[in-house]
């Protein structure tokens, strides 16, 4: 995605995500949100393809995206899947939300070190300040 949209489309959630909450209620002001989102979004887009296709249609492209998502992969698809799926835009404003928190995958217990050298390593010890001079 070109970075003008990434800008975009941050600047949004920054002015929103405070808004949203992990809970399976979903809040009236959650979908006045993801329309007025729809709304910015989408004109932009349909603004970049108009100048690039002559012809586009937003409305012929988003359900030819609904009706093709199984063949359509990546984080484009799962961006334009936010237009018309209400439950993807808001797992992305959690998501944000929860890294603007410091709270995003943290994927270090899984992480494993291993050395490449085939040698063994010797044994880890233990020296004293006195020792090192």
């Amino acid at each position: 995605m070109e970075e003008r949209f990434q800008q975009l489309q941050q600047g949004f959630m920054e002015k929103y995500y405070l808004e949203f909450d992990d809970s399976e209620e979903n809040k009236l002001s959650y979908m006045t949100i993801f329309h007025e989102y729809i709304e910015l979004l989408e004109k932009d887009i349909e603004q970049q393809l108009i100048e690039r296709i002559p012809g586009f249609s937003m409305n012929s492209f988003i359900r030819s995206l609904q009706q093709h998502k199984d063949e359509v992969s990546g984080d484009i698809f799962d961006m334009l899947l936010t237009f018309t799926d209400f439950l993807a835009f808001k797992e992305m404003f959690l998501d944000y939300k929860a890294e603007r928190e410091g709270r995003g995958l943290d994927l270090s217990a899984g992480l494993v070190v291993k050395s490449l050298n085939s040698a063994p390593s010797p044994p880890f010890t233990t020296c004293t300040a006195s020792q090192i001079q």
